[in-house]
């Protein structure tokens, strides 16, 4: 695997490194981002409508285990991930995401925010989601 060196934005900030990643990694990237999006949306859906109680245990267990497994199929690929925007996102997204769950935080309101993270960091330009923060 052959690494890129870090790359400079138009604006002078640096982008992260990238590698190549084996080429099964990719379906099976696609597969698991699925999963996750299935299970993140009954959990969302579940703890903003207040249909029931909470969300079924095996969606948030689907949506923790293939959330986990879509930060390694990325870190393989950014190495820099927890240096970039969105990893800083997403590891403050698991933090209160975890404090809201626990009752530290008031939970319908830190999901909506968790979500909301997400998703701007999900859809943000490459060169505004790469960047490397730290």
């Amino acid at each position: 695997m052959q690494q890129k060196p870090s790359i400079s934005s138009d604006s002078g900030a640096k982008i992260g490194r990238i590698c190549e990643r084996p080429s099964w990694v990719f379906p099976v990237a696609l597969l698991t981002r699925a999963a996750h999006q299935l299970g993140a949306a009954v959990v969302l859906a579940a703890y903003l409508l207040d249909a029931i109680p909470g969300p079924p245990m095996a969606y948030l267990v689907l949506a923790l285990v293939s959330g986990g497994a879509l930060l390694v199929t990325e870190g393989m690929q950014h190495r820099q991930i927890f240096r970039e925007l969105v990893g800083i996102i997403t590891l403050l997204k698991v933090l209160i995401f975890g404090a809201a769950y626990h009752g530290f935080l008031p939970l319908q309101e830190t999901t909506l925010l968790a979500f909301v993270m997400a998703s701007i960091a999900a859809h943000a330009p490459k060169k505004i989601r790469h960047r490397l923060l730290l």
